[in-house]
Protein backbone atom coordinates (compact mmCIF):
# COMPACT_ATOMS: atom_id res chain seq x y z
CA UNK A 1 0.00 0.00 0.00
CA UNK A 2 1.02 3.49 -0.77
CA UNK A 3 1.10 5.61 1.80
CA UNK A 4 1.24 9.25 0.80
CA UNK A 5 1.73 12.30 3.35
CA UNK A 6 1.66 16.34 2.72
CA UNK A 7 3.44 18.14 5.80
CA UNK A 8 3.71 21.71 6.45
CA UNK A 9 6.04 22.80 8.67
CA UNK A 10 8.35 19.88 8.25
CA UNK A 11 11.78 21.98 9.01
CA UNK A 12 11.57 22.03 12.88
CA UNK A 13 9.89 21.27 16.33
CA UNK A 14 6.72 19.19 16.30
CA UNK A 15 7.03 19.11 12.34
CA UNK A 16 10.62 17.36 12.12
CA UNK A 17 9.13 15.27 14.41
CA UNK A 18 6.34 14.28 12.41
CA UNK A 19 8.35 13.77 9.63
CA UNK A 20 11.16 11.81 10.96
CA UNK A 21 8.19 9.50 12.13
CA UNK A 22 6.14 9.08 8.88
CA UNK A 23 8.90 8.77 6.89
CA UNK A 24 10.55 5.63 9.56
CA UNK A 25 7.20 4.05 8.63
CA UNK A 26 7.74 4.05 5.22
CA UNK A 27 5.61 6.81 3.77
CA UNK A 28 6.48 9.06 1.04
CA UNK A 29 6.32 12.47 2.12
CA UNK A 30 5.88 15.90 0.58
CA UNK A 31 7.32 19.11 3.32
CA UNK A 32 6.02 22.35 2.65
CA UNK A 33 7.53 25.46 4.62
CA UNK A 34 9.28 28.14 4.38
CA UNK A 35 12.42 26.76 5.24
CA UNK A 36 13.74 23.17 3.88
CA UNK A 37 15.24 20.37 5.95
CA UNK A 38 18.05 18.80 4.37
CA UNK A 39 19.05 16.35 7.49
CA UNK A 40 15.69 14.43 6.16
CA UNK A 41 16.48 14.80 2.24
CA UNK A 42 20.20 13.20 2.96
CA UNK A 43 18.37 10.14 4.73
CA UNK A 44 15.15 9.42 3.27
CA UNK A 45 15.82 10.48 -0.59
CA UNK A 46 13.77 7.78 -2.14
CA UNK A 47 10.65 8.67 0.11
CA UNK A 48 11.10 12.82 1.28
CA UNK A 49 10.69 15.98 -0.95
CA UNK A 50 9.91 19.33 0.06
CA UNK A 51 8.67 22.55 -1.56
CA UNK A 52 10.27 25.50 -0.17
CA UNK A 53 7.14 28.18 0.15
CA UNK A 54 5.76 30.67 2.77
CA UNK A 55 2.25 30.29 3.64
CA UNK A 56 2.36 33.88 4.98
CA UNK A 57 1.96 34.74 1.29
CA UNK A 58 -1.37 33.37 0.15
CA UNK A 59 -0.75 34.19 -3.70
CA UNK A 60 2.71 31.80 -3.10
CA UNK A 61 0.70 28.67 -2.10
CA UNK A 62 -2.03 29.62 -4.63
CA UNK A 63 0.52 29.73 -7.44
CA UNK A 64 2.12 26.27 -6.36
CA UNK A 65 -1.32 24.41 -6.16
CA UNK A 66 -2.41 25.81 -9.67
CA UNK A 67 1.01 24.12 -11.00
CA UNK A 68 -0.17 20.42 -10.51
CA UNK A 69 2.70 19.54 -8.32
CA UNK A 70 0.02 18.53 -5.74
CA UNK A 71 -2.12 16.40 -7.91
CA UNK A 72 0.89 14.82 -9.55
CA UNK A 73 2.96 13.75 -5.81
CA UNK A 74 -0.70 12.56 -4.54
CA UNK A 75 -2.00 10.17 -7.94
CA UNK A 76 -0.81 6.87 -7.21
CA UNK A 77 -1.57 7.25 -3.38
CA UNK A 78 -3.78 4.39 -1.67
CA UNK A 79 -4.09 6.26 1.73
CA UNK A 80 -3.03 9.90 1.61
CA UNK A 81 -2.89 12.28 4.52
CA UNK A 82 -2.70 15.97 5.04
CA UNK A 83 -1.13 17.07 8.43
CA UNK A 84 -1.90 21.05 8.42
CA UNK A 85 1.38 21.56 10.93
CA UNK A 86 2.70 24.94 10.49
CA UNK A 87 1.60 27.92 12.73
CA UNK A 88 2.78 30.91 14.11
CA UNK A 89 2.04 32.24 17.88
CA UNK A 90 2.63 35.83 16.84
CA UNK A 91 1.23 38.82 17.65
CA UNK A 92 1.17 37.84 21.18
CA UNK A 93 -0.05 41.44 22.84
CA UNK A 94 -3.08 42.98 23.71
CA UNK A 95 -6.17 44.46 20.98
CA UNK A 96 -4.58 47.62 20.10
CA UNK A 97 -1.11 46.45 20.15
CA UNK A 98 -0.44 43.73 17.91
CA UNK A 99 -0.28 45.29 14.54
CA UNK A 100 -2.28 45.01 10.74
CA UNK A 101 1.12 43.23 9.63
CA UNK A 102 1.35 40.28 12.55
CA UNK A 103 -2.40 39.92 12.31
CA UNK A 104 -2.47 39.38 8.78
CA UNK A 105 0.49 37.13 8.84
CA UNK A 106 -0.72 34.70 11.66
CA UNK A 107 -4.55 34.63 9.76
CA UNK A 108 -2.79 33.28 6.55
CA UNK A 109 -0.33 30.93 8.33
CA UNK A 110 -2.84 29.16 11.06
CA UNK A 111 -5.90 29.49 9.17
CA UNK A 112 -6.31 30.71 5.09
CA UNK A 113 -3.05 28.09 4.52
CA UNK A 114 -4.86 24.89 5.89
CA UNK A 115 -8.27 25.72 5.10
CA UNK A 116 -6.89 26.22 1.32
CA UNK A 117 -4.75 23.40 1.34
CA UNK A 118 -7.45 20.69 2.78
CA UNK A 119 -9.83 21.81 0.16
CA UNK A 120 -6.67 21.47 -2.57
CA UNK A 121 -6.17 18.05 -1.18
CA UNK A 122 -9.75 16.50 -1.12
CA UNK A 123 -10.20 17.73 -4.93
CA UNK A 124 -6.73 16.07 -5.62
CA UNK A 125 -7.75 12.50 -3.48
CA UNK A 126 -10.98 12.02 -5.44
CA UNK A 127 -9.23 8.75 -6.44
CA UNK A 128 -8.28 7.55 -3.20
CA UNK A 129 -10.81 4.91 -0.71
CA UNK A 130 -8.71 6.79 2.48
CA UNK A 131 -7.57 9.99 2.94
CA UNK A 132 -7.42 11.80 5.79
CA UNK A 133 -6.87 15.32 7.22
CA UNK A 134 -5.71 16.52 10.69
CA UNK A 135 -5.04 19.99 12.02
CA UNK A 136 -2.87 20.82 15.02
CA UNK A 137 -4.93 22.87 17.01
CA UNK A 138 -4.27 24.05 20.66
CA UNK A 139 -5.70 24.55 23.98
CA UNK A 140 -5.94 28.11 22.90
CA UNK A 141 -9.11 27.48 20.85
CA UNK A 142 -10.79 26.02 23.57
CA UNK A 143 -9.40 28.35 26.92
CA UNK A 144 -9.14 32.05 26.41
CA UNK A 145 -5.50 33.52 27.19
CA UNK A 146 -4.99 37.16 27.73
CA UNK A 147 -2.30 38.48 24.90
CA UNK A 148 -3.12 35.17 22.83
CA UNK A 149 -6.61 36.20 20.56
CA UNK A 150 -5.21 36.39 17.32
CA UNK A 151 -3.78 32.38 17.93
CA UNK A 152 -6.30 31.69 19.95
CA UNK A 153 -8.97 32.72 16.96
CA UNK A 154 -7.12 31.50 14.54
CA UNK A 155 -6.76 27.39 16.30
CA UNK A 156 -10.64 27.67 17.33
CA UNK A 157 -10.97 28.54 13.32
CA UNK A 158 -9.44 25.51 12.26
CA UNK A 159 -11.78 23.52 15.44
CA UNK A 160 -14.61 24.76 13.74
CA UNK A 161 -13.62 24.09 10.33
CA UNK A 162 -13.30 20.72 11.37
CA UNK A 163 -16.70 20.13 13.22
CA UNK A 164 -18.38 21.44 9.81
CA UNK A 165 -16.48 19.20 6.96
CA UNK A 166 -17.07 16.55 9.38
CA UNK A 167 -21.14 16.92 8.83
CA UNK A 168 -20.07 17.11 4.93
CA UNK A 169 -19.64 13.30 5.35
CA UNK A 170 -17.28 13.26 1.93
CA UNK A 171 -16.64 9.95 1.08
CA UNK A 172 -13.21 8.34 2.16
CA UNK A 173 -12.41 11.43 4.07
CA UNK A 174 -11.90 11.77 7.85
CA UNK A 175 -10.90 14.99 9.76
CA UNK A 176 -10.22 16.28 12.99
CA UNK A 177 -8.45 19.06 14.80
CA UNK A 178 -5.97 18.16 17.41
CA UNK A 179 -4.53 19.85 20.58
CA UNK A 180 -1.49 17.93 20.97
CA UNK A 181 -0.53 19.19 24.35
CA UNK A 182 2.09 21.17 25.68
CA UNK A 183 5.31 20.34 23.83
CA UNK A 184 9.30 20.82 24.74
CA UNK A 185 9.52 23.59 21.45
CA UNK A 186 10.88 26.42 19.95
CA UNK A 187 7.36 27.68 19.81
CA UNK A 188 7.20 27.14 23.83
CA UNK A 189 10.69 29.19 24.04
CA UNK A 190 9.43 31.98 22.45
CA UNK A 191 5.99 31.60 24.94
CA UNK A 192 8.66 32.15 27.66
CA UNK A 193 10.43 34.63 26.13
CA UNK A 194 7.08 36.74 25.90
CA UNK A 195 6.15 39.98 27.72
CA UNK A 196 4.45 39.03 30.89
CA UNK A 197 3.03 42.42 30.94
CA UNK A 198 1.43 41.33 27.21
CA UNK A 199 0.73 37.78 27.95
CA UNK A 200 0.32 37.38 31.81
CA UNK A 201 0.46 33.44 31.85
CA UNK A 202 3.77 33.86 31.18
CA UNK A 203 5.16 32.64 34.40
CA UNK A 204 3.31 29.44 34.09
CA UNK A 205 4.54 28.26 30.76
CA UNK A 206 8.19 29.10 32.56
CA UNK A 207 7.13 26.67 35.50
CA UNK A 208 5.83 23.87 33.18
CA UNK A 209 9.71 24.17 31.60
CA UNK A 210 11.30 24.19 35.04
CA UNK A 211 9.64 21.62 36.38
CA UNK A 212 10.22 19.18 33.15
CA UNK A 213 6.71 18.70 32.33
CA UNK A 214 6.94 19.34 28.69
CA UNK A 215 6.59 16.75 26.24
CA UNK A 216 9.22 15.42 23.71
CA UNK A 217 8.29 16.08 20.21
CA UNK A 218 9.32 12.60 18.90
CA UNK A 219 6.66 11.33 21.90
CA UNK A 220 4.25 13.52 20.48
CA UNK A 221 4.45 12.90 17.39
CA UNK A 222 4.45 9.30 17.78
CA UNK A 223 1.45 9.43 19.70
CA UNK A 224 -0.38 11.60 17.23
CA UNK A 225 1.15 9.42 14.22
CA UNK A 226 -0.51 6.40 15.58
CA UNK A 227 -4.14 7.66 16.23
CA UNK A 228 -4.09 9.49 12.92
CA UNK A 229 -3.50 5.87 11.25
CA UNK A 230 -5.90 3.99 13.96
CA UNK A 231 -9.65 2.98 13.32
CA UNK A 232 -10.44 5.59 15.82
CA UNK A 233 -8.90 8.84 13.71
CA UNK A 234 -12.37 10.96 13.44
CA UNK A 235 -14.54 10.18 15.87
CA UNK A 236 -13.29 12.72 17.86
CA UNK A 237 -13.30 15.58 15.70
CA UNK A 238 -11.96 17.81 18.14
CA UNK A 239 -10.46 16.69 21.02
CA UNK A 240 -6.77 16.61 22.97
CA UNK A 241 -4.76 14.26 21.96
CA UNK A 242 -3.57 13.33 25.80
CA UNK A 243 -7.05 12.05 26.38
CA UNK A 244 -7.43 9.93 22.95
Amino acid sequence: MIIKTLLTGHSRGLGEALARDLLARGHHLLGLGRSGNAALAHEFPRQFSEQRLDLAEPGALQAWLAGGQLEDFLADADQALLINNAGLLQPVAPLGAQGAAAIAQALSVNLAGPLILADAFVRATAHCPDRRIVHISSGAARNPYAGWSVYGATKAGLDQHARAVALEHIPGLRIASLAPGVIDTGMQAEVRASDASHFPQQARFVALKVDGQLAAPAAAARRLIDHLLSDRFGQSVDGDLRTL
